[in-house]
């Protein structure tokens, strides 16, 4: 199945509009990019799974201070699964308010909606070895 323009368009600009709500704290127009019910997987750095706006909300407010001040994310790979559903897969970049940063990258299962698309899974996983690894291996 291939994806047309206006899909890729607006799953890409959903993908990227996260960071801005997130760094500017708006969680309303931060949820209403996900269903729901979505599952925000986040066991890849060092957090739990959590499911539904509430929890995600919840969480944020938990963390607080020690959420990331900027993130950015770039390198978006769109994979058709069906006419409704597409695999996003994108890296990710967070700045802490003391400098520090880290590399993600974000696995997305984004599907059409009646509002539109919307991330109904999202897992994030933390990049902490070069090449993953491959440069240790035989």
């Amino acid at each position: 199945m291939k994806l047309d323009i206006e899909d890729r368009i607006a799953i890409t600009d959903l993908i990227n509009q996260h960071g801005h709500h997130a760094d500017d704290g708006n969680f309303d127009a931060m949820l209403d990019l996900f269903t729901t019910d979505v599952v925000l997987d986040l066991t890849g750095v060092g957090l739990e799974t959590v499911i539904g706006h509430e929890r995600i909300r919840a969480l944020a407010k938990e963390i607080g201070d020690d959420n990331p001040v900027a993130h950015t994310v770039s390198n978006i790979v769109l994979s058709p699964i069906g006419p409704d559903e597409v695999h996003a897969r994108a890296k990710g970049i967070a700045v802490m308010a003391d400098g520090r940063a880290g590399s993600a990258t974000y696995e997305d299962v984004v599907i059409r909606t009646e509002a539109g698309w919307r991330i109904s899974h999202r897992r994030i996983i933390a990049r902490k070895v070069p090449l993953s690894g491959a440069h240790h291996q035989g």
